[in-house]
């Protein structure tokens, strides 16, 4: 288009293409670069929700100003002006100061995300220190981003001091929670006493570690459904970790037999049986036990070892409760159930009174 102006200006007015080429011109390198952006940043980001916002200030501005209409427009927004203390703020410095901390904040979660896709593919750093790095990476950068930016617009850092004072009286009161979870995360992930698939229970939950975040942790059971646990009950609360230095774990299936089976037998037979299933490790061995003597039977106990609970408990227990009961028929071992003897005790029949 921009090569056809000198022929087209023969015989027509081109003074729109004057003003078309640049505008078109600024919005392809606009999205361009926007394009770029959104391979470079995950899916999800906060870029990817300001994308449309931002080319769209940033065009515009640069169509008023081809258009020789931002000077007039940026006077304008200078003489609206308040006092704020002894200063006086404009409104052009108010938008100024918006769009370079959003610009910045922008920037920050940029190389944020790009450091923290470079800590994710380090494959010598633990799942939990990938995590903690790549937070502090993104907040240590958009501190620095602020320290930058206000600087630049003439604020001055010292009246941060008057914003800190406020901030920990309201760390103190509403916040104080919040700011627990915060450090409570940093400090489970530092100490990694709870990393990404570990099999944990909290507060009578039982699940699988799917996430660590700063402020909560997603643990998600074998029903599907999924708990957000604050990291303040993790620091502060007993956890039982299942597979936290060692991810074997014993299971246990219980039978009921008859006072007159051979027990050395059953017991032999439970052992059997739990050893023939390929998801019970053979070291150590399943052992198999003498309970109790229940009032209807004697119970029996199997104890067996795996080591892939994320694969699921009940199925193997399922699977071995099926063999041993498959297993006791064919032997024909009783299991038993209450009964109850009932005695009807007749009362003797009473004399007929004489006449």
């Amino acid at each position: 288009m921009a090569s056809a102006r000198p022929i087209l200006a023969h015989w027509y007015h081109i003074n729109l293409l004057h003003i078309a080429v640049p505008l078109l011109a600024s919005l392809a390198l606009i999205r361009i670069s926007f394009y770029a952006l959104r391979h470079v940043i995950p899916p999800g980001s906060v870029l990817a929700g300001f994308e449309r916002a931002v080319a769209t200030l940033v065009w515009g501005a640069v169509a008023l100003h081809i258009m020789g209409v931002l000077p007039d427009i940026i006077d304008f927004l200078q003489e609206v002006s308040f006092a704020v203390g002894k200063q006086s703020i404009s409104l052009w410095l108010v938008l100024q100061a918006a769009f370079w901390i959003l610009l910045m904040l922008l920037a920050a979660l940029w190389a944020s995300s790009a450091v923290e896709a470079r800590l994710m593919r380090a494959a010598n750093l633990d799942s939990s220190l990938r995590v903690v790095f790549a937070r502090l990476s993104k907040a240590l950068l958009v501190l620095l981003a602020v320290f930058i930016v206000l600087p630049l617009l003439g604020i001055d850092l010292t009246v941060l001091s008057v914003f800190g004072g406020a901030l920990g009286v309201g760390l103190g009161f509403g916040l104080q929670k919040i700011a627990s979870n915060y450090v409570s995360g940093f400090i489970v992930l530092l100490d990694r006493s709870v990393r990404i698939d570990d099999y944990i229970t909290v507060d009578d939950f039982y699940g699988k570690v799917t996430n660590i975040t700063t402020r909560y942790v997603v643990l998600r059971g074998p029903d599907g459904r999924e708990a957000l646990v604050p990291n303040e009950l993790l620091v502060a609360s007993k956890v039982i970790s299942h597979t936290h230095s060692d991810r074997r774990l014993r299971l246990a299936v219980q039978i009921q037999v008859g006072y007159d089976t051979d027990i050395e037998m059953a017991l032999e037979l439970l052992k059997d049986t739990a050893r023939a299933h390929n998801r019970a490790l053979s070291t150590p061995a399943p052992s198999a036990h003498l309970v109790e003597f229940a009032e209807s039977g004697i119970n029996l106990e199997v104890g067996f070892w795996i080591n892939d609970p994320e694969s699921g408990k009940m199925n193997v227990r399922s699977d071995i409760s099926r063999s041993i009961l498959l297993a006791l028929r064919r032997v024909n071992v009783e299991i038993p159930f209450p009964r109850r003897d009932v005695r009807i005790v007749s009362a003797p029949l009473a004399k007929p009174e004489s006449a």
